[in-house]
């Protein structure tokens, strides 16, 4: 295996000189990688565009791997799927900023890479194989999953039958475009044609269809109008619909998965839609589209001396049966040529060798929606589209999830601390803490029951999501968002009051902490409005007032 293209030395100068020249490219995407087959060294690094990117050794070994399928896949002609790879590198400035007013599942991923992977494999006589084998890979921090499943369909056929020039074309051409942000339309032009969307923002809600994208007329150039993330969820759980909502609760409470299938189209495409079964909750453990025994994780994943991670893995190789045996759920698809998988209930983990279906032990909670279990098994007999099917499973289960986290906001915002308990003079008071049995004093007056009809133990369900990565990642967001409104309201408070008069009678050491807190609170870019800013600088003001004369020479000499 060649993973490398060569080691690093002292880069920095470079880094710098290639942050200056492809910063709008930084934005959107990391890289773009060429992986072939070499007869001695097996997949191979070729190139990575734009020349320069940084790449650690391990990174290139693992892109190597995941690029190319299983080779008991079979994969002939042209394939497409995606990848996620864990990165130490730090996001951009503009990805950051982005992220600040950006819907929750289209972040720039701070830990992971995304990567688009078309492979071609077909074959060639002239080889020594007799098989051409190359893979194009899109590498980017942005799960814009649609908009670059057909970014990478245009550039990769171009660059097998032009080359390199068409890749250090496209990169020239991303470099061109707008600038990352939310909330927006945009146009991206790259080899010819426009690719054009909507990114949304908090404002404007979870918009993710392109629908709602301005129409530009061009007889010149086409437009492709491409979503940002429309998952086709239908399509990939469409022989699993009768346990939909036994896989809602699996991926709500962040159970290890593992999905076996033919190929890592397949495999991909079903992660991709278990983790989109709770939005808008964002799904905050870890995933995999595909994974391979090659990947750098595999044995942190796969270790049997403790409880399975919370993952989502996808994989087709034939071994992962046996080395993820003791994962306590599976889903097993039928092959490709089959065109719809006979539907099995949970089943025995020694048929996994040849029967699909899913396999567990666990006992769900919550009972089944049978009347929309029964719509879809009729849009499946009456063959209704498959985008009509998508939006009946989404905007069900987006129900599901809503009634389930209503409560859990309700009883969030009680933790806010009186407004009387603000004090312009003293630190801002914290959330009161998070009791779970407080909670659920209050679900028999507004719990689930008030918004969904589905029956069960939804107290056993909190409790279980309670212990989850998604449940710390939601309290987290809404505590620090907690945290920073009391802040603000304490920031408000002070620019209200009177400090003049608060300085009667106390002591210099007293007035000059102030001083110096409504220094750093006005460098520090408060979260409050540009009056209260104003008003802030002139309390400030007020306290210079009445401070002696070689106080004030102290504190406003230069540093």
């Amino acid at each position: 295996m060649a993973c490398g293209l060569s080691t690093y030395g002292d880069f920095s100068k470079e880094q710098s000189e290639f942050s200056d020249k492809w910063s709008r490219f930084s934005d959107w995407l990391h890289c773009i990688c060429v992986v072939t087959f070499d007869l001695e060294l097996g997949q191979a690094m070729e190139s990575v565009y734009p020349p320069g990117v940084k790449l650690s050794d391990q990174e290139k070994c693992n892109i190597c791997y995941l690029a190319f399928p299983d080779s008991n896949s079979g994969c002939m002609g042209d394939t497409q799927f995606h990848v996620r790879l864990r990165s130490r590198t730090a996001l951009t400035n503009q990805q950051i900023i982005y992220n600040e007013d950006s819907v929750p599942t289209l972040r720039a991923d701070s830990s992971h890479y995304w990567g688009f992977v078309y492979f071609r494999q077909v074959k060639d006589p002239s080889l020594p194989r007799g098989y051409f084998q190359k893979s194009i890979i899109l590498l980017t921090r942005l799960p814009f999953i649609n908009l670059f499943y057909k970014v990478i369909k245009l550039i990769a056929p171009k660059h097998f039958e032009d080359g390199e020039r068409s890749l250090e074309a496209a990169c020239h051409d991303i470099n061109r475009w707008p600038v990352l942000d939310s909330g927006q339309n945009v146009l991206l032009p790259v080899l010819g044609s426009v690719f054009q969307s909507y990114i949304p923002n908090q404002q404007t809600g979870k918009i993710t269809r392109s629908d709602i994208a301005k129409q530009v007329d061009s007889s010149n150039i086409p437009h492709i109008v491409a979503s940002i993330q429309d998952v086709n969820v239908f399509d990939a759980l469409s022989t699993l619909i009768s346990h939909l909502h036994l896989l809602w609760e699996l991926v709500l409470t962040a159970e290890p998965i593992v999905v076996m299938a033919s190929s890592p189209t397949e495999c991909s495409a079903l992660v991709q839609a278990l983790t989109n079964l709770i939005q808008p909750l964002p799904y905050s453990a870890e995933y995999r589209p595909y994974f391979t025994i090659h990947d750098s994780e595999f044995k942190e994943f796969t270790r049997k001396q403790y409880n399975p991670p919370h993952v989502i893995l996808g994989v087709t190789n034939p071994f992962f049966t046996k080395t993820l045996q003791h994962w306590p759920h599976t889903i097993k698809l039928g092959d490709s040529t089959t065109i719809k998988t006979k539907l099995r209930k949970v089943g025995n983990t020694k048929l996994l060798d040849t029967a699909p279906g899913v396999y567990t032990q666990y006992k769900p909670f919550l009972e089944k929606d049978k009347a929309i279990i029964k719509k879809l098994h009729n849009g499946i007999r009456t063959d209704r589209p498959s985008e009509v099917q998508t939006a009946m499973v989404k905007r069900h289960l987006l129900e599901l999830t809503q009634s389930f986290m209503i409560p859990l906001e309700r009883y969030m915002a009680s933790l806010m601390p009186l407004q009387k308990n603000i004090s312009p003079y003293r630190a801002p008071p914290v959330p009161n803490p998070f009791n779970p049995e407080d909670f659920f004093a209050t679900l028999q007056q507004s719990g689930p029951q008030l918004t969904t009809g589905i029956k069960g133990d939804w107290n056993g369900l909190y409790r279980n999501f309670f212990r989850t990565p998604n449940f710390s990642a939601w309290f987290h967001q809404r505590h620090s968002k907690l945290t920073n409104k009391l802040h603000a309201l304490q920031l408000e408070a002070l620019a209200e009051s009177d400090l003049k008069n608060w300085s009667i009678g106390k002591k210099e050491v007293e007035i000059v902490d102030m001083v110096l807190k409504l220094r750093e609170v006005l460098k520090s870019n408060p979260p409050v409005a540009d009056n209260t800013r104003t008003l802030l600088a002139r309390r400030l003001d007020d306290l210079n007032c009445v401070l002696p004369d070689d106080m004030k020479s102290i504190l406003n000499a230069p540093t």
